[in-house]
Formats: structure tokens, C-alpha cells, sequence
């Protein structure tokens, strides 16, 4: 209890105005459940566009369907709000035809590995040039609480009421597998260090994934809750090389208790040099290569 400071209302709004990352805030309130940890999530994607210094009009924000694929409504950038599971797609998209943007993909647990499940491995193999934050609370939370692909054994949903026969999908081991070029874990807990990695993560040329541990406080009060994930998450070892691809799979792997920080991460061309090379071999141009645009003038802190 010592380390506690006090935080004092005027003071933080003070603050939050004087940092210019209300600029990457539309008027729209978002709509989730008091206490959800979405919220955090939202006020870092923001304070990392402002850190990052890109202009509203270079961002994307792109989701499928879910609680968390809400988010495009609550940002001040361009944003589309697509089909269940089809985010990475679109985002690739987006990319593709406009390089100079920076694109962010979101989406929930469901979203992301059910049905969307089919297209994750495809963009971090052609390691696309986007971030990919996954809003992981291990349930369905927009459709009232039934059982994800990362739901744990024996949780109780309105979907498995004699508990979850199936073992949860291990995420990040997935995207090491798949071959994710920057793969990191957060917890909407804790709101700084969860802002750092997502600027980490927009920063880091190719395909970066941020698993994003958060709470559903309305439909989990047993499982993922502030209290237990506030007990089982660790960071990751000091001495943790971001360049061996072996040891992250290992910390993966330990998913009882969930290590935050950054796994891993790789320098390789990405999809947008890819494509420009094969265009070169063919002897052609490059048609309708954007530029990239100069960012604000105003440095923001």
C-alpha cells in the first residue's frame, strides 16, 4: 500500500490535455461495461499515435466484430469497421495499396481465433507491414458471455455449463510458429507499460502482434478477473533475448503464468518490399506509390 500515489482529478486532466493525445480521441464515448479493460487499451492506442507523432489523416484503425471491434468509433482516425474475422485482410488491404500508412488491426479473442483464425498465419508469414492488437478476455463478451477459443478448461459459460471440455489456443505460440517478425504481451492492468509496447509495436517495421490479457468484467467474474491476472502475470526475464525465436516459444509455453514484455522481434523485408521487388523484376513501375507524408510539425511529448 505504500507505493499507492494519490492521484488528484485536475491534475490528470490537466495533464491528459496538455499531452495532445486528446486529438486521437473522437467525440464518441465508448460504449463497453464500467471497468472493462478496453478502456485502457483505447487511452494507450491513443497516447502511442501521439508519442509516435502521425497524423490523424496517415492512421487506420481497422476491426471485425466483438466488443473490442468497436474500437475505429472511438479514435480520431480513418476506420473501418468490417465482417467477423475479417480485419487482417482488410488491413492488409489497406496497406498494400497505400504504404504510408499506419494501419492497425483489433479484435477479440473470438474474433481473432475462431473465426478469423484462418487468416492470422498468413499475415505475419508475409510479415505485412501492420499491428495486430488482440483484445484477449477469454470470452465472448459482446454476444453475452459465451465460451472463446482461449476460454480456460472447466470455465463455465452459458455455452459449456457443465464446464469447457476444450484446451484454450496458446496465442502467442502461434504467431512464433506462423512467423510474426515483433510478438509481444501486455495486460490492460497495467496502463504504462501497456503503452509502451503498443508504441513499440507501431514503431516496428513488419508484422508486430500485441496479445492484450484483459478482463471481462460483466460475463467472467471467476477466471480472468483484475484480481487473478493481477496474480498470475509476471514480466518477462531480465536477461530474455527478443532475437531467439526458442527461448520466446519457451516463455509461451509457461501460460500459467503469463509473461508481459516483447518475445520477440525480427528485421526481414516485409510484404510492401516484396511486392515492389517482384514489380522491378518484371521491369515495371511502381504505380500509385504513395509517398510517405511529413509528420506533425508540433512535436508532441
Amino acid at each position: 500500500m505504500g507505493d499507492i500515489k494519490p492521484v488528484y482529478l485536475e491534475e490528470k486532466l490537466k495533464e491528459v490535455e496538455e499531452s495532445g493525445r486528446l486529438d486521437y480521441r473522437s467525440k464518441t464515448l465508448p460504449t463497453w461495461c464500467p471497468g472493462c479493460g478496453y478502456f485502457s487499451i483505447v487511452e494507450a492506442v491513443a497516447a502511442s499515435l501521439c508519442e509516435l507523432n502521425i497524423p490523424n489523416e496517415n492512421a487506420v484503425v481497422v476491426s471485425g466484430i466483438g466488443c473490442s471491434s468497436r474500437f475505429p468509433f472511438f479514435v480520431n482516425t480513418y476506420g473501418m469497421h468490417t465482417l467477423h474475422g475479417r480485419a487482417l485482410p482488410v488491413a492488409t488491404g489497406v496497406k498494400t495499396a497505400n504504404d504510408a500508412l499506419t494501419v492497425v488491426a483489433v479484435g477479440g479473442d473470438g474474433d481473432g481465433f475462431a473465426i478469423g483464425g484462418g487468416h492470422v498465419p498468413h499475415a505475419a508469414r508475409r510479415n505485412v507491414d501492420i499491428t495486430y492488437l488482440l483484445f484477449d478476455n477469454g470470452i465472448y463478451g459482446l454476444t453475452k458471455g459465451q465460451t472463446s477459443p482461449t476460454s480456460a478448461t472447466g470455465f463455465r459459460t452459458p455455452t459449456s455449463p457443465y464446464e469447457n471440455p476444450d484446451r484454450p489456443l496458446n496465442p502467442l505460440l502461434m504467431l512464433l510458429s506462423y512467423g510474426a517478425s515483433w510478438v509481444g504481451q501486455a495486460y490492460a492492468g497495467r496502463p504504462d507499460q501497456l503503452r509502451s509496447m503498443i508504441t513499440q509495436a507501431m514503431a516496428h517495421r513488419g508484422f508486430s502482434y500485441l496479445h492484450i490479457l484483459s478482463p471481462c468484467v460483466t460475463f467472467d467474474k471467476t477466471h480472468r478477473t483484475y484480481q487473478n491476472l493481477g496474480m498470475q502475470v509476471r514480466d518477462l526475464p531480465a536477461d530474455h533475448d527478443p532475437s531467439d525465436r526458442l527461448a520466446a516459444m519457451r516463455e509461451a509455453m509457461d501460460d500459467a503464468l503469463p509473461a508481459l514484455g516483447l518475445y520477440y522481434r525480427e528485421e526481414r523485408p516485409t510484404l510492401g518490399d516484396a511486392l515492389d521487388s517482384l514489380v522491378e523484376k518484371a521491369g515495371g513501375e511502381l504505380p500509385g506509390k504513395v509517398a510517405a507524408k511529413p509528420a506533425r510539425k508540433t512535436a508532441r511529448r
